[in-house]
């Protein structure tokens, strides 16, 4: 089943428009829904430029456009970066790289480490829930089985979300997506083999941009997410699971209609939920 894609022409940014830039006092350019799109003339708009100062010499992020050392290369793979995104190619203007969505009333980077496209990862990892003597239970309206998955909150905004993270410089998805969901929903490496085996059977479920509160009229993030099922609960659905120093909190997290989850989370747990023909 072909996941959802958030498309330009079609999508509206929500989570990155009209409030507070996160971890700053920066207030975003009011852009109303008729003006997101970058086709609708806004003669008014000039939103304020905001890079996060501690950004600037990191070693996973860009320098600043402008600067003599930094020769980029857009809409391909930069030497290990990959500035390639999934909406395909998108504009350059006055050597800046434009959201391919539309209008976010900020510049700069904000937070992100790239111009353009930011590269994540983000493992669904799903269970049957169960009562006490193992059977699976469903939803009394539905009939369906009730679908459980691992979800961190995070320190920023407190929201519970997909236990996901940035994909290094050269780094295959696949590891990203184990090594995040070690880091930020297990914090040990005990059952090393059995997690290899696990994450190896994954089925992508979603490639495309995200509606992240970070996001840019200059960078903004881009995922795949795919979905590791444990099927009878004998393997990660067993594990304790343990928040590490990227989560506050971390749990299997009963899935329905109800839940509010991160950027565009929802939509993409949403793909699981038709896969596995879950209760929603």
């Amino acid at each position: 089943m072909a996941a959802t894609i958030l498309k330009p022409g079609t999508f509206k940014h929500i989570t990155c428009r009209n409030n507070i830039y996160p971890k700053s006092t920066v207030k975003r350019f009011i852009v109303p829904d008729e003006f997101v799109y970058w086709s609708v003339e806004y003669s008014k708009y000039t939103p304020p430029i905001y890079t996060a100062p501690h950004i600037n010499g990191q070693p996973w992020a860009d320098a600043d456009i402008g600067c003599a050392d930094f020769q980029v290369k857009w809409n391909e793979l930069d030497g290990a970066v990959n500035r390639i995104s999934f909406n395909g190619i998108y504009k350059i203007e006055n050597g800046y790289p434009i959201n391919p969505i539309g209008r976010t009333g900020l510049r700069g980077r904000g937070l992100l480490g790239r111009w353009g496209p930011n590269h994540a990862a983000d493992p669904v990892v799903t269970r049957w829930k169960r009562d006490a003597d193992g059977n699976v239970i469903r939803n009394s309206e539905t009939k369906k089985s009730i679908l459980q998955m691992v979800a961190i909150q995070r320190h920023d905004n407190k929201m519970w979300a997909i236990p996901g993270g940035m994909v290094d410089p050269g780094e295959k998805v696949s590891v990203t997506l184990k090594r995040e969901f070690m880091e930020e929903a297990l914090d040990s490496f005990d059952n090393q083999k059995m997690i290899e085996e696990f994450f190896a059977k994954g089925v992508e479920i979603y490639k495309g941009y995200v509606d992240d509160f970070r996001n840019t009229d200059n960078a903004w993030i881009e995922t795949v997410a795919y979905n590791f099922h444990d099927e009878d609960g004998t393997q990660v659905g067993k594990l304790m699971l343990s928040a590490g120093d990227d989560a506050a909190n971390v749990k299997w997290l009963d899935t329905d209609s109800s839940i509010q989850l991160h950027a565009n989370h929802v939509d993409i747990v949403k793909q699981v939920i038709e896969r596995l023909n879950a209760h929603w």
